[in-house]
């Protein structure tokens, strides 16, 4: 089997952890990187004996790659995004996958013209938690409630703290912890539940106007969903799916490994799935399955759902950043 030659963009940590993952499945091999600067992405391609280094995107995207992963600032994602549509190229993008519906159905459209896989990078739709979840909630009875919850410390806070602006906290490149941390929730609700009826949010800002943490209420015509996220305090407690026969809960939603149900009046028991090890390795196994078989992607659906709310509660919070 011929591998694809996938071109990286963006040398963080995240893109290390995707570097990775490559090497535990068969079918892809890192070919080429793009970095602002040259010694930042020659440091990346020793790490990951990456023959071509770029710091000219147009040039990166005519080097001979078939598929592109994004792991740049949000802001930046659109743009990079179709610019390797219209290349012909597969784009893999981290979430989110853009910072608003309108642009993810431009994009969408553009690479479904061209023929090519997109697909927004978000772990827990390749993870089989997801589908244990699914499979559950017959156990639940009606569903009246839900809060999907996940707040992580970001480990670039400190520095903001000190005076320095990271990336992860410019408000200037689209960046805000609904964008960041929220999407994980949102994608969950979204995936099992779709789009509510109704929105309501608010949201804590930092001094430089970085939305830090924020919880939104979603309300369908049968239950209610909230949504808690915070990139400047962690949590310690996990997301339940509330029914009238019993409730259901997620320790974590980016890398489920405990999903438990709690029977109305019985005593709790766990459910039986495999946590995998590694879900950004089946995140990428299932792009490149996309690119060699084609067919529908079951993906694009949760993706702009998430995406449709997140709009939703950036209007009611004030969540403001430049999309030009």
């Amino acid at each position: 089997m011929k591998e694809i030659r996938l071109g990286i963009v963006g040398t963080n940590f995240i893109s290390d952890w995707f570097c990775g993952a490559l090497g535990k499945i068969k079918g892809a091999v890192p070919h080429a990187v793009y970095s602002r600067r040259e010694e930042t992405g020659r440091a990346f391609a020793g790490r990951h004996s990456i023959p071509q280094v770029f710091t000219d995107y147009s040039e990166f995207l005519a080097s001979g790659i078939e598929a592109v992963y994004l792991a740049s600032p949000n802001a930046l994602h659109y743009g990079q995004a179709m610019a390797a549509v219209a290349q012909g190229l597969h784009v893999l993008c981290e979430k989110p996958l853009v910072p608003s519906a309108a642009e993810f159905r431009t994009l969408a459209s553009s690479a479904a013209a061209r023929g090519v896989v997109l697909m927004e990078a978000m772990r827990p739709a390749h993870d089989p938690a997801l589908a244990a979840v699914k499979e559950a909630l017959s156990l639940l009875g009606p569903i009246r409630r839900a809060t999907f919850e996940y707040c992580q410390y970001s480990s670039r806070y400190d520095r903001f703290l000190a005076g320095e602006l990271p990336n992860a906290f410019n408000p200037a490149l689209a960046n805000a912890a609904l964008l960041d941390i929220g999407i994980y929730p949102l994608f969950w609700c979204a995936a099992l539940f779709g789009a509510p009826k109704s929105v309501d949010a608010s949201s804590v800002f930092l001094h430089n106007g970085m939305e830090g943490e924020g919880s939104a209420l979603l309300c369908y015509e049968d239950k209610q969903v909230l949504i808690v996220y915070s990139k400047i305090s962690d949590s310690v407690t996990p997301s339940v799916i509330s029914g009238e026969r019993g409730s259901l809960t997620i320790d974590r939603l980016t890398k489920p490994k405990t999903l438990s149900y709690y029977p109305r009046g019985g005593r709790p028991e766990l459910l039986d799935f495999s946590p995998v090890e590694d879900n950004i390795a089946s995140e990428a196994a299932d792009f490149l399955l996309l690119i060699r078989e084609g067919g529908a992607n079951p993906f694009l659906a949760a993706t702009e759902c998430a995406l449709q709310i997140a709009d939703a509660i950036r209007r009611k919070a004030g969540i403001r950043f430049d999309l030009s």
